[in-house]
């Protein structure tokens, strides 16, 4: 073998120990919580950016169809689910250690969600947390619901806790849980845009008329 053989040989195995750790870096980056894939942040318009629409009523169900970005975020999916067991991570499995829903949404006896979950997150062993960590009832519940059955539901104070409308604009802008969405720890993907957009576009909604988006 000649020498100029020899160096390509050895320039090409310098390559490949190169490339090889570099795409495993590419591949853990795209890792979450227990090698779970992180879901790509987006972003989330404000209100000015309906100003274009004339029709007041149009503008809100555009503005409603914009918040139902967070709506279906697992940040905020995960725990608004119809079954008994919360999800968890940014690819929705269902939550492990096995836990269950409970009476009251708090977990069964023995196995509550503040057994876990404090009252801030704890990095160190992943674990999510806030004030009054528990599920959503199964009445506001999102899963697999269109823009148009949340908005009617998120409207209807049978199944909204029996808020006004000004309730869920409080609810939304104080609440710890919610505000938990934009801050979630460790590798997880926060809700889209920022809380505080989410609660102008919330109260915008309702100022021009809490309008529904028309289902597809």
């Amino acid at each position: 073998m000649t020498r100029s053989a020899k160096y390509r040989i050895v320039l090409s195995a310098m390559a490949v120990a190169v490339i090889v750790p570099a795409t495993a870096l590419m591949v853990g980056s795209a890792l979450g919580q227990n090698g779970a894939e992180v879901a790509e942040e987006e972003e989330l318009l404000p209100p000015e950016a309906f100003d274009s629409i004339s029709d007041s009523a149009e503008r809100s169900a555009a503005m409603f169809d914009e918040m139902v970005k967070v709506f279906r975020h697992p940040r905020c999916n995960n725990c608004h689910v119809d079954g008994d067991r919360p999800r968890q991570g940014d690819d929705r499995r269902l939550h492990q250690p096995w836990v269950r829903r409970g009476d009251s949404g708090f977990g069964v006896p023995g196995l509550r969600c503040y057994s876990c979950h404090n009252e801030e997150n704890f990095d160190p062993a992943g674990i999510p947390g806030a004030v009054n960590w528990h599920l959503a009832p199964r009445s506001m519940a999102w899963e697999g619901k269109s823009a148009t059955d949340i908005c009617e539901q998120l409207k209807d104070p049978e199944r909204n806790g029996d808020r006004s409308l000004a309730d869920i604009v409080e609810h939304v802008e104080k609440d710890p849980l919610v505000t938990w969405g934009w801050a979630p720890g460790g590798k997880r993907a926060s809700a889209p845009g920022t809380q505080a957009v989410f609660v102008a576009l919330m109260g915008a909604w309702v100022e021009n008329g809490a309008v529904c988006p028309i289902a597809d």
